[in-house]
């Protein structure tokens, strides 16, 4: 069996043991399809893309074979890019602005293709890293509720921290003060820690893929 197979048994053997809710996306960036396909072949549907441009060449045509897998958006996605992005993705992770939502609600009439949402929440107030400041996030949900959008659930991307636990608390928090179902939380250094924290998503790259080059 292939390495990367293997890999992912064990991950969802750990992930099964602490919460059977939740699904891995395996963040396949930079990896080319051939790659990666051991793992589609292995009956895996949940893939996880930074870059539009790059998910366009590597999965048009494999998910025009495969209509079984699901394709996530994880990076930040730029305005000018959402008329790409649908209908080859399936979930973006990254709503993080009114201008953004109304550019997905445009191009989803267009399209007839609705993606599901998660709203990036700036967990650590980090200057560098996009979506909504926490104080922000309340006013945010509610203004966009009336753009008919399927917002699933609630996505971060923790400060880089010895312990990420604190953080994915405090999503759990603001998550039970909505009615999203979902959260998109942890990767390959702390996806066990997301899990035991409600995670429903991790998104986990190079514990199943091996190190970027």
């Amino acid at each position: 069996m292939h390495n990367v197979v293997n890999n992912l048994i064990l991950i969802n053997k750990e992930l099964s043991a602490i919460n059977s809710n939740t699904k891995i996306i395996a963040v396949s960036k930079t990896f080319p399809i051939d790659y990666i396909q051991p793992t589609i072949d292995h009956g895996h549907i949940h893939f996880g893309e930074n870059k539009v441009q790059e998910a366009l060449e590597k999965w048009t045509e494999t998910k025009e074979k495969n209509k079984s897998i699901k394709l996530h958006l994880i990076g930040k996605l730029q305005t000018n890019k959402v008329k790409f992005c649908l209908p080859l993705f399936d979930f973006i992770h990254s709503l993080d602005s009114i201008k953004l939502a109304d550019k997905i609600a445009n191009e989803q009439i267009k399209k007839n293709f609705k993606p599901k949402l998660f709203i990036q929440i700036n967990i650590g107030g980090e200057d560098q890293k996009s979506g909504i400041p926490l104080t922000e996030f309340e006013n945010f949900h509610k203004k966009i509720e009336d753009f008919n959008l399927d917002v699933i659930g609630l996505m971060c991307i923790p400060p880089f921290v010895d312990d990420t636990e604190l953080y994915f608390k405090k999503m759990v928090e603001i998550q039970g003060k909505t009615n999203l179902k979902e959260l998109s939380m942890g990767m390959s250094n702390d996806y066990l820690s997301a899990a035991k924290n409600s995670a429903t998503y991790v998104r986990i790259g190079s514990k199943i893929f091996g190190e970027r080059s």
